[in-house]
């Protein structure tokens, strides 16, 4: 959070970002989303955040609140948000988003589990929040057809994915992962890959473009399972 504030970004909300980018007023805006609900982002990351004077959107799992993470054994089990601290950030600004129920993967789930997964967890957290829930991030990063469906049809205004699909624009944006070991170093050469890939226009940029997009496709096959790779340009269209 420093190294953008001190390079004059501002750390916003998702659905801050999207309403500014439709004024054309996300110039040096830069979206901070935080999946899975872990508690420790209202002791660790929000006093941060306040004392740059950002905000965030806090992706919750609606069916764990006061739970931990055991959808992943091999990591250290955490404690998740509880209701009341839920209720918290949204009182301090952050923007609360759904997470799902559960955190299953949408590919594998019925019709039903979908509309449970999107729509109740929706309904629940309008009423823990008390805002009006309009950000979806799908568990995984994992996305079908029938995700995207089900995601619009419970009444998101937008939805995150991790990696550019297929399915890329305002139910599938893509998202740049920050890890915690990530030094400075790693935060340039992650810009400097970004601006070969969306910026430069110069000599060999569309077969710069092109090998990131091979790059991209691949590893959303070998995430997803998936037997057919696609163009994910122009996320945000």
């Amino acid at each position: 959070m420093k190294w953008l504030h001190e390079r004059g970004r501002r750390g916003v909300s998702v659905g801050e970002l999207l309403k500014a980018w439709r004024n054309g007023t996300a110039d040096r805006l830069v979206g901070l989303s935080f999946d899975d609900g872990y508690a420790d982002f209202a002791y660790n990351a929000l006093p941060i955040l306040q004392r740059y004077g950002f905000n965030a959107t806090a992706f919750v799992l609606a069916g764990r609140l006061g739970h931990d993470n055991s959808w992943t054994a091999k990591d250290p089990q955490k404690a998740l948000l509880t209701s009341e601290e839920v209720s918290h950030l949204a009182a301090s600004g952050i923007e609360i988003g759904s997470h799902g129920l559960l955190h299953l993967s949408f590919p594998s789930l019925s019709r039903t589990a979908l509309m449970e997964e999107t729509a109740d967890s929706r309904r629940i957290l309008q009423e823990v929040s008390g805002q009006d829930v309009l950000g979806f991030c799908y568990p995984y990063g994992r996305l079908d057809e029938r995700a995207v469906s089900a995601v619009q049809a419970a009444g998101y205004d937008y939805a995150c994915a991790v990696w550019g699909t297929q399915f890329a624009g305002r139910y599938a944006l893509r998202r740049y992962a920050m890890i915690d070991r990530y030094s400075r170093a790693h935060l340039w050469y992650m810009g400097w890959r970004y601006w070969l890939r969306w910026v430069y226009q110069g000599p060999g940029s569309g077969t710069l473009a092109a090998a990131q997009s091979w790059r991209e496709r691949r590893m959303l096959v070998r995430m997803s399972g998936q037997t057919s790779i696609h163009s994910a340009d122009n996320d945000l269209q």
